[in-house]
């Protein structure tokens, strides 16, 4: 069931994704009883790093180590959203730090930020209102290579064609 908005294929390295193992990937969390458990199991040293995780095509969110590839926190399904995430207790509850795209395997668009909240808000986190870090992913029309635009500078780094404005990677 999609929850709406747009959904993001993986677009990564197929060897990584032909090494997904149905039932392998994250840890799916709905509730905030869910949370509360997956975050009781961790370590302390783990909860100073961020965390893979995944917003599945039923707005569920997905949660695995950081060094964990999208892909496999994904089941190797589409997502609504992907990236990184860390989490901070303040006062008596858990809150999202830290929460970006960042995902080379799947490339979500910012606008990908709606799912995610609605996620989040689903499990009762206190979160902030956007990325607090996003990164702007496109694919090159001349050469096909997936880019990271920095500064706005919407050119492509393996072969200078200009980039779109509008997110494409999937095209």
């Amino acid at each position: 069931m999609n929850v709406g908005g747009r959904s993001y294929p993986y677009v990564g390295p197929a060897d990584l994704k032909a090494a997904v193992r149905p039932g392998s990937g994250g840890r799916r969390i709905g509730s905030a009883a869910d949370f509360t458990h997956w975050v009781a199991e961790r370590t302390a040293a783990e909860l100073l790093e961020p965390f893979t995780f995944v917003v599945s095509t039923d707005g569920m969110l997905r949660l695995a180590p950081r060094r964990s590839e999208h892909v496999a926190c994904a089941d190797g399904e589409h997502v609504m959203s992907a990236g990184e995430i860390s989490f901070a207790r303040e006062a008596d509850r858990w809150v999202v730090d830290e929460v970006s795209n960042q995902s080379t395997g799947y490339c979500p668009d910012v606008a990908s930020w709606p799912a995610v909240a609605h996620a989040l808000d689903a499990i009762e986190l206190g979160r902030p209102h956007h990325f607090t870090h996003h990164v702007v992913f496109r694919r090159c029309p001349g050469c096909q290579e997936h880019n990271i635009v920095r500064e706005d500078d919407f050119v492509c780094v393996f072969c200078g064609s200009d980039l779109p404005e509008t997110w494409n990677v999937d095209a």
